[in-house]
């Protein structure tokens, strides 16, 4: 019997890890088609934005911001107001728990979404964010149109 045990042990380290890695791919699609669905190539509008407690919203009057498409987890983010196209870029993580966005620093307002953040709420039709592993007192709340 003492033979067989590693082999055993084997067989069921390779079971439960493959039991594992589709349970994990199964919830990764089904994140990526909410992603998908709801988020990725649609408008959004800047509903709050706070920065410390100063209320930054009114910079952002105008403007829409959509995360185009590349695959699930990056692409080019085009923010337009006006007839106006800024393009940025935006990454995200495989639990779309964090949103990294990019965009050019004029104009100046942009230098507040520049950054990496986390999402604290995705119930739609506005998705919360706030800084990504800091404590800095910052909200953005983006209302899909």
């Amino acid at each position: 019997m003492m033979k067989f045990f590693p082999i055993i042990l084997l067989l069921f380290l390779l079971v439960s890890t493959s039991c594992k890695s589709k349970s994990d791919s199964g919830a990764n699609a089904l994140l990526e088609q909410y992603f998908d669905a709801n988020v990725i190539n649609r408008n959004f509008i800047v509903s709050l934005a706070v920065d410390k407690g100063t209320d930054l919203t009114a910079d952002y009057s105008g403007y829409v911001f959509v995360l185009l498409k590349t695959d699930y987890y990056h692409g080019p983010l085009k923010a337009t107001k006006g007839g106006t196209t800024y393009m940025g870029d935006w990454s995200s993580n495989d639990d779309y728990s964090k949103l990294i966005i990019t965009l050019p620093s004029p104009p100046s307002e942009f230098g507040f979404l520049t950054r990496s953040w986390r999402f604290t709420s995705k119930k739609f039709p506005t998705l919360e964010l706030a800084p990504w592993g800091s404590t800095e007192e910052l909200v953005l709340h983006m209302y899909r149109q």
